[in-house]
């Protein structure tokens, strides 16, 4: 950098007559010969600046001379020089902020633009794209061109000096403010902000050890490449610095010295500092005032000093300076502003306070870089000649004459452009599925061939496939991709089956925030019957039943409404962050009911989309919403777990559900002989029922959804049924009435074959076309703003949902309403009309006991021949889910697809295109039904969950116990430390394939149960005693029981046979949730694996997980058996693992975190620094111990034993 302050002060502002100016000391360089006056107001040609080598002059080979002479600007300083490192440019900024740029040694003008209207250019970086330009206040990004990629602004008041470029995307910049910024040059972004001790970061340089910052003060720091953390500080000179380098192990600084009275010289000694030792070695005295200093490494590492007046000196950093190193840079009395090295070493540049740029050279054919690319240069402009014709040759050809077009006739050669246009056969682009699991390996990528494709044949024409819905293995291709390219892919993207990417850390490194950006929580797809997430999601978005199951509590080990209660719970206290519903799953594996209906289906079912989920998923929510009715069909309100209130199981109490979706209807059926048989019942859901088409008729009639579904719903039929009268089976008329209309109206939507699917397909049609006869006759909307009363939410701010504000072009593949009209009438029965989402019912209406019912529900199957197709739900997410999650009231739209949540517009919600998204499942809900249900939720887990309880295995003993039950007295409390331990066992292994280059991929992990769960207390007298140890009983195979790491023996989990505290998984499921609520801190190693297979969500600040108090970044997690040995001299986990042991263990590894901190963060850096070297001298193996007592703890094991009596 420039230091004016011990220098003339007029010299900083590069006024006009810079010339005048100087110190009297400083005219005597001039060149006598030349009139000081002379060089003021020249106007010179620039384009014939360039001051030529007459060949005469010989250039010695290894020592540098002047090669050229370039005046840029005259009378503006060149205030900063840079070599181009791809190409072979020299790069120029001046003081007025316009840049330049010359070509090769002759140094031929290349481009030259203004950078910045007033601010100087401070520094320069070359990238493969453009050039990076400093200003004080701003970061210009431009082609070698000069077009702008981008333009960075920085903070007001900043003062910006250097950068440095990190990698190909990061850059450092430095400046007299007390931070260095970090940005990232793919984002355009700041990222990260380094505060710095010591203000104003001048100089920047980079090795492999550091980052290197020089200031103005005079210190040059050491930072930490990773953390930018000061590792060391040199305190080179007393005044300011000018200039320092780098090279090997050496830095070597030059700058000034401060003299009395505030003033500054500059300072002959240059400071050289060998970074070995981090010390100083005799500074090297030099004979020019030093103001710019740079390593040349050629054969030798030189250093290269440079002074303001333009003298030049080579030296070696550890020898003595030889006057016969001095050079002199002939700037005809200008001063040196800027200097730069070319990469290769061979050329050197220097930028005067005259606008001159000079380049020196140690060979005549000098390159800037070792390996440059080729420089883009204008071509000239090339001029058509006309071939000479030999008039007096009979064989020449008079077309060769060019002749004006005078006619207006089009000529033959014209073709129309639907027959020039060009129609090549593009070859398809590679299936995503290859791209997907495709591992790269150097520049070669390897992948599974898929086997979607005939090996080395790429159909251009695709067959036409029948749409047959029967047929789930040949999923029809959409008409789209018949008309278009063949290679199109018509299922979007985020309705496609999503699946998770496993690495060698599981879940961890898997960015699920890139397919949910919402606050609400996904469900994970990879457990067995996984399909029915979508409708899991549905019923946690109706209110009243989210309420009803989370204030369920009842003594059945499998309970659907218990485990809803669970699997809810932790979907409110997700942030985003996705859940799974295994416990659920599991115990809707054990209800008979459910594997009767066909609804539990086998792996390979699911894995080759055999399945007909759409079939399937309106069985599963006909079965769903009749289990939850009998489950919850006891008296209302909260129950204790060990109550007495719960041997009301059973009684004939009205269920919330029954409220909800229950419609009480009247079947009649009326024999030819007159006699008819009335019988009422309760019905959960109505199925459509489509109307007959005959195969003679070649076009569907025409039907409104509502008249479709009030037909569905008084339904009448013929049909053979017993009569009593007749006593034999005659044909019969069944009619269906309903008596009084549900909260929530659920709808089956039946489109199961190929009939059914092309009546929707036909009747959307018809909608559509209705549309756009409509919006055609319409005048245009006007303009003026709509009034108050037509809006649905004034929060929202517009005017969403009003039929006139949807264009026709929304309307395509929508049958169904966003909004219907139902009414039982006396007279007419039931009543259904559609009518728009925003008009409230008139008081005629309301009188007459009409109800409004908004679309809230739709569940598509999406129909995929490559993954097998998948279920989605589009739900209205209500005013009270936003409130909770994120602090507003307004309602929307959601796509949920398993992990994948996105916001939708109401109308796609609507939008069935049968050839790939068939509809399944409809729900309509009153308006505000919600409003007459009991919204709140008290938590029915009590303490008692804690007390003593017996086991199911019918050998355990007492003497036997491993643990003693928490007394009244020690109820925990909140921030009460426990410390946790699970194993587990493995239902299902997993399932990996290995990828042509040698590595593993796993497509589905292994499927774990919990078998084991040990809490144990973490204060008080008792500390370090189980008062949780239980073996959870399983009714389901275990393929691996995982003995070497669990301590698991086969038996231990048989009722029948074990020995051990067996318990069901939901009676321990119910403590952990209880010490959960209460706000106990949990502490154990590897904490997140054992929450995600106990399928419990906790929250950070509850978890305190020795893995990571233990823990590096970017270094490997350390075993517990390591810590214990290190910190605790243990040894734990020789033959088994026991989880008593192991939460005991984590606990005492807490307090010795806590002992360690205390020291400060410093100290407790250095002891995981020895940490992780010891475990890599020993392979992170502990070594095996002579001694006997070494099984346990020796500060607590005696305690233990003894209280317990073991």
């Amino acid at each position: 950098i420039m230091n004016f302050e011990g220098l003339d002060p007029g010299l900083g502002e590069y006024s006009p007559g810079l010339h005048g100016s100087l110190e009297p000391g400083l005219e005597s360089s001039l060149d006598s010969r030349l009139d000081p006056a002379l060089l003021q107001g020249v106007d010179l040609n620039p384009d014939a600046m360039a001051v030529p080598v007459s060949e005469s002059v010989h250039l010695l080979e290894g020592m540098y001379s002047e090669l050229h002479s370039v005046a840029a600007e005259v009378g503006i300083p060149v205030t900063s020089a840079h070599f181009d490192l791809q190409e072979e440019l020299l790069w120029m900024g001046n003081h007025r902020g316009h840049a330049s740029s010359f070509f090769g040694p002759t140094m031929g003008r290349y481009s030259s633009f203004q950078v910045h209207l007033t601010d100087d250019i401070r520094h320069m970086q070359s990238m493969d794209t453009g050039i990076v330009f400093l200003t004080k206040s701003n970061l210009k990004c431009l082609t070698r061109g000069g077009l702008v990629m981008f333009d960075y602004p920085m903070e007001e008041g900043a003062d910006m000096h250097s950068l440095l470029l990190t990698d190909n995307n990061t850059l450092l910049l430095g400046g007299l403010q007390n931070y260095v910024a970090e940005v990232d040059l793919n984002t355009v972004q700041e990222t990260q902000k380094f505060t710095v001790e010591v203000p104003g970061v001048a100089i920047m340089r980079q090795s492999s050890r550091f980052f290197f910052c020089g200031h103005t003060s005079g210190k040059v720091s050491l930072r930490d490449l990773r953390t930018f953390k000061l590792e060391h500080e040199f305190d080179a000179f007393s005044g300011s610095l000018s200039d320092f380098d780098v090279h090997g192990n050496l830095l070597a600084a030059c700058g000034f010295s401060s003299r009395g009275l505030g003033g500054l010289s500059c300072d002959r000694f240059l400071m050289v500092y060998d970074l070995r030792m981090m010390r100083a070695v005799t500074p090297l005295q030099v004979h020019v005032d030093p103001l710019f200093l740079r390593f040349i490494p050629t054969y030798t590492s030189r250093l290269a000093i440079i002074s303001q007046t333009g003298q030049c000196q080579f030296c070696e950093p550890t020898g003595l300076a030889s006057l016969a190193d001095v050079f002199h840079v002939n700037t005809v009395g200008q001063l040196l502003m800027s200097f730069d090295v070319s990469s290769s070493k061979q050329a050197l540049a220097f930028g005067d306070s005259g606008g001159c740029v000079h380049l020196w050279s140690s060979a005549p054919e000098v390159s800037f870089n070792d390996y440059s690319r080729e420089t883009e240069l204008v071509l000239p402009c090339l001029v058509d000649s006309l071939p000479e014709l030999d008039w007096n040759h009979e064989l020449v050809p008079l077309s060769l004459v060019p002749l004006p077009l005078t006619s207006t006739e089009p000529l033959l050669s014209d073709w129309p452009s639907n027959l020039a246009t060009p129609s090549p056969r593009y070859a398809p682009p590679v299936d995503p599925e290859i791209l997907r699991m495709m591992k790269t390996v150097g520049f070669i990528g390897y992948a599974p061939n898929p086997r979607t494709r005939p090996r080395n044949q790429v159909p251009y024409k695709i067959k036409e496939v029948e749409l047959e819905y029967d047929s789930y293995n040949q999923v029809p291709e959409s008409p789209i991709g018949r008309d278009e390219e063949p290679h199109l892919y018509m299922v979007p993207k985020k309705y496609r089956k999503v699946t998770i990417k496993y690495s060698k850390l599981g879940l961890e490194d898997f960015d699920f925030k890139h397919y949910n950006r919402t606050l609400f929580a996904g469900l994970e797809p990879h457990i067995p019957n996984a399909y029915c997430n979508c409708m899991i999601q549905v019923l946690y978005f109706l209110e009243p039943i989210r309420c009803l199951v989370q204030n369920h509590l009842c003594q059945k080990e499998f309970c659907l409404a218990c485990e809803l209660g669970f699997l809810f719970h932790m979907l409110d206290l997700s942030r985003g962050d996705p859940c799974q519903a295994s416990n659920f799953l599991r115990a809707f594996r054990t209800i008979p009911e459910a594997s009767a209906l066909g609804l539990i289906l086998a792996d390979s079912d699911e894995q080759t989309g055999k399945a007909r989920l759409g079939r399937l998923i309106q069985s599963w929510n006909r079965f769903i919403l009749t289990q939850l009715h009998q489950e919850t069909q006891e008296q209302e309100g909260p129950q204790a777990y060990r109550g007495t209130s719960s041997s009301a199981l059973g009684s004939t109490g009205e269920s919330v559900i029954g409220r909800l979706f229950g419609c009480e209807v009247e079947n009649s059926s009326l024999c030819r002989c007159g006699k008819e048989t009335v019988r009422s019942s309760l019905t959960l859901l109505f199925t459509m029922h489509y109307p007959e088409h005959g195969s003679l008729e070649k076009v569907v009639q025409e039907y409104d959804f509502t008249e479709i579904l009030k037909k569905s719903i008084c339904l009448e039929q013929s049909t053979q049924a017993w009569c009593e009268n007749c006593e034999k089976y005659q044909p019969t008329v069944q009619t269906r009435n309903i008596r009084c209309l549900p909260d929530v109206l659920v709808i089956n939507c039946e489109v199961n074959s190929f009939k059914e699917a092309e009546f929707w397909k036909a009747q959307a049609e018809y909608a559509f076309n209705k549309a756009l006869k409509k919006e055609a006759t319409e005048p245009p909307k006007p303009k003026e703003p709509l009034p108050t009363e037509w809006c649905i939410e004034d929060e929202l701010g517009g005017v969403e949902g009003l039929t006139f504000d949807t264009c026709a072009e929304d309307m395509r593949h929508v049958w169904i309403p966003l909004c219907i009209r139902m009414r039982i009438s006396k007279t007419h029965g039931l009543e259904v009309c559609s009518r728009p989402e925003a008009e409230e019912l008139s008081s005629e209406e309301e009188a007459g006991a009409a109800v409004v019912y908004d679309l809230v529900v739709t569940v598509p199957h999406i129909l995929d021949a490559r993954t097998g197709g998948n279920l989605v739900a589009h739900i209205k997410v209500g005013e009270t889910y936003h409130q909770r999650k994120e602090g507003v009231t307004h309602q929307q739209w959601y796509l949920f697809n398993d992990f994948l949540i996105e916001p939708i517009d109401k109308t796609e919600a609507a939008q069935f295109d049968v050839s790939w998204k068939v509809p399944a499942i409809i729900y309509y809900a009153k308006r505000n039904y919600h409003s007459k249900y009991d919204l709140r939720i008290k938590n029915p887990i009590e303490a008692s969950v804690l007390l003593t309880e017996a086991s199911l295995a019918r050998k355990q003993r007492k003497s036997h116990a491993t643990f003693i039950p928490l007394m009244v007295s020690e109820m925990p409390q909140p921030g009460d430390l426990v410390g946790l331990d699970a194993e587990f066992v493995t239902l299902n292994q997993e399932e990996a394939e290995l990828r042509s280059d040698g590595t593993k991929s796993t497509i589905k992990p292994s499927q774990m149960s919990v078998a084991r769960i040990t809490c144990v207390r973490g204060q008080g007298t008792n500390e370090g005693v189980p008062f949780i140890d239980d073996y959870i009983s399983t009714q389901e195979q275990v393929v691996d029981y995982l003995t070497q790491y669990s301590g698991i023996k086969p038996g231990d989990l048989d009722a029948k046979i074990s020995s051990k505290h067996l318990t069901t998984l939901k009676s321990t499921y119910l403590k952990l949730r209880f010490l959960i609520d209460t706000g106990v801190r949990f502490v154990g190693h590897g904490l997140q694996k054992d929450f995600r297979v106990i399928n419990l969500l906790v929250l950070k600040d509850q978890v305190i997980d020795t893995v990571y108090l233990f823990h590096m970044p970017r270094k490997r997690m350390i075993s517990l058996r390591f810590l214990a040995w290190y910190f605790l001299d243990l040894n734990i986990q020789s033959e088994t693992h026991d989880s008593i042991e192991d939460a005991r263990t984590a606990l005492q590894l807490y307090r010795k975190y806590l002992e360690l901190s205390r020291a400060g963060q410093d100290e407790f850096r250095k002891v995981l620094k020895g940490l992780y070297e010891k475990g890599r001298k020993l392979d992170w193996k502990v070594p095996e111990s002579d001694s006997t007592d070494g099984q346990g703890s020796p500060k607590g094991a005696a305690a233990f034993s003894s209280v317990l009596g073991l």
